[in-house]
């Protein structure tokens, strides 16, 4: 019987937090914390307005070589590592996918997707496609893909190598048990030993920038308010005295 390893997930309080910060704002603070590009490339969003984070489960795929992956493994499924990955969801988890940016194969298909949302995966980053689109974009999970095919996950070039091991996926890092954050801007990851400081980090940024934010919409100096500047911190402080006072008496 295939073994591979589960990974290491994160407190979900930490990841809950992550999911509201956004991949612009991780992407920018993971910058200024020495992680220069962050971004996954290559993978869209096909699901508007999804929000998701979650620790990462990885599938990595190579170039297809039939001494290695021959017809037998449809004659038995437990043989098709593709599936095995999905063995491990649990609820929140997020699947990353090294397809090697192939058009031509549908890493999973409608059954496959819908065991993982059962299992409540949170969503699917795909260098590479999927197949069954119609249904699969029925289910509760978010979807940045390259696109779709009708050819199932093997049938042209590729074949599934490892799980739960290292990939470049989208010429990104991305080790497993790694945090994911994904929206409409895109997927940025977030090495996990950078979890913590990143969140701290984040929440005063989006805590400033909602005040800057209410500024510029009044017409106040963008030089003034974006970024904060110090000639506007005692009047940034006042405000997030009065923003806390309101939110304690709700």
């Amino acid at each position: 019987m295939t073994h591979t390893p589960d990974i290491k997930r994160p407190p979900r309080a930490l990841v809950d937090a992550l999911a509201k910060v956004g991949s612009a704002t991780a992407a920018g603070e993971l910058h200024l914390m020495g992680i220069r590009d962050p971004q996954i490339r290559g993978p869209l969003p096909y699901t508007k307005g999804r929000s998701i984070a979650g620790p990462a489960l990885t599938l990595q795929f190579m170039p297809k070589r039939e001494d290695l992956y021959g017809a037998s493994e449809y004659d038995d499924p437990e043989k098709q590592l593709h599936r095995h990955v999905l063995y491990h969801a649990q609820a929140g988890d997020v699947v990353v996918v090294d397809a090697r940016g192939d058009m031509a194969s549908g890493v999973f298909g409608e059954m496959m997707l819908t065991y993982f949302a059962g299992r409540g995966g949170a969503g699917v980053i795909i260098d590479g496609c999927i197949r069954d689109s119609a249904e699969a974009m029925k289910l509760d999970l978010g979807y940045w893909i390259r696109g779709t095919t009708p050819n199932f996950h093997t049938q042209t070039g590729i074949i599934p190598f490892g799980v739960n091991v290292p990939i470049a996926c989208g010429n990104a890092l991305v080790i497993p048990g790694d945090i994911i954050i994904a929206d409409d801007d895109g997927v940025v990851v977030v090495p996990i030993a950078m979890a913590e400081e990143l969140l701290e980090r984040a929440s005063k940024h989006t805590e400033w920038e909602e005040f800057s934010k209410l500024k510029l919409s009044e017409g106040a100096d963008l030089r003034k308010y974006y970024p904060l500047t110090p000639a506007a911190e005692e009047e940034y402080q006042a405000w997030r005295r009065e923003h806390d006072k309101k939110h304690a008496a709700t």
